[in-house]
């Protein structure tokens, strides 16, 4: 359970100047927690081997404690979920990531850590074959993969289309915003983000009064991408933010997959580019999305009931090290598998569907697996 004293302790981290994304993480990250990089701030250049005697002197700050309680105050008032580093409810792919937020703020019922997740991205100009492709795309993933997670920005373009096709064939969707959780912008996409808050939500890393500033908008990407398993990139002109996200997926070791289009055709460019590059996997379809990311195996050994387990099965370290977790502590869910066993989120996934297919363990609804 992450205490009060936490969320604040982790909201005035990141308002300490001079520490930044990469500089938070890694103290959260080593001191297990916000509230004892405060409490033993002088310790931190013995603990933390590089810390500067400079991040001492500004964790020594009560004003960034001033604001982290307002907005926190405002946070329990409005019934937004803080999400800290290390709750089960952060985005685990995420974590994985080094320049990851220490903080996320929340407002919805999606499970960020659904086992199947993806984000479609594109240009702000949409054309008719970029709207069609989102309608038909989503339509075919939620066929074959129902249980997919559908994130995007909320922006003009294919981010709206992907979100709206979503909601319209009952797929969770959260957008990442590149402001705070007191406003929606651009204002006319309001209706659609009241919609998401009842079947997916809307995630920021931005405190409230956080105006949608253009540096923003690309800080943001990186969140769209490290919660993600794959990023789909729709209809991009040759230079857009479509494309940052697409390098930042990358840089994280993660899927792309572009849409190809008519060379001649100003908003393919920059998914024929991707593609031309190596930097993007040609996707034409859900099937092919599906079978790229192995899920289609995934899914059937989900349909495979009254599976026994063999006797003496054989498994490599990290399988026992998964078992004998599930043995001491019950049913859990992916992301906190990943915690306890310290085995990161995209090779877990890989050793979770081998123990599936020996009997092992089975899967839950809500990326819960089981002990068989």
């Amino acid at each position: 359970m992450i205490t009060d004293e936490e969320k604040i302790c982790s909201i005035a981290l990141t308002l300490v100047p001079g520490i930044g994304h990469i500089g938070a993480k890694r103290l959260v990250d080593k001191m297990k927690g916000a509230t004892d990089v405060f409490r033993l701030r002088k310790e931190l250049p013995e603990l933390v081997p590089g810390t500067r005697q400079r991040t001492v002197e500004a964790l020594e700050s009560s004003q960034v404690f001033t604001r982290a309680q307002q907005e926190y105050d405002y946070v329990l008032k409005n019934n937004i979920s803080c999400l800290t580093y290390w709750d089960d409810r952060y985005p685990s792919r995420l974590r994985e990531c080094e320049d990851a937020p220490i903080v996320l703020y929340y407002r919805g019922n999606a499970d960020l850590n659904q086992l199947h997740v993806v984000n479609l991205v594109g240009t702000r100009h949409a054309t008719e074959y970029g709207t069609q492709i989102c309608a038909t795309f989503i339509r075919d993933l939620k066929e074959i993969c129902p249980d997919v997670l559908v994130v995007s920005g909320l922006a003009y373009g294919i981010d709206i289309h992907a979100h709206r096709e979503s909601l319209a064939n009952g797929v969770a969707t959260v957008a990442v915003l590149a402001h705070g959780l007191d406003r929606i912008y651009p204002y006319l996409h309001r209706d659609t983000a009241q919609q998401m808050l009842e079947n997916g939500g809307l995630l920021t890393e931005y405190m409230t009064g956080t105006a949608p500033d253009r540096q923003n908008f690309v800080s943001r990407n990186r969140i769209v991408a490290g919660m993600c398993d794959a990023t789909i990139v729709v209809e991009s002109a040759q230079k857009g933010g479509s494309l940052i996200t697409a390098d930042i997926a990358g840089s994280y070791h993660r899927d792309c997959f572009a849409f190809p289009g008519r060379i001649s055709d100003e908003y393919s460019k920059g998914c024929n580019q991707l593609i031309r590059d190596n930097k993007a996997s040609v996707l034409l379809s859900a099937e092919d999305l599906v079978k790229a990311l192995s899920w289609d195996s995934q899914l059937s050994a989900k349909k495979r009931e009254n599976v026994q387990r063999c006797l003496f099965v054989e498994l490599t370290e990290e399988q026992q090290a998964v078992v004998d977790v599930l043995k001491r502590m019950g049913n859990l869910q992916i992301n906190a598998l990943t915690v306890e066993t310290n085995i990161p989120i995209h090779k877990m996934t890989g050793l979770l569907f081998e123990l599936e297919m020996k009997g092992v363990v089975r899967a839950l609804a809500g990326g819960v697996y089981q002990l068989l």
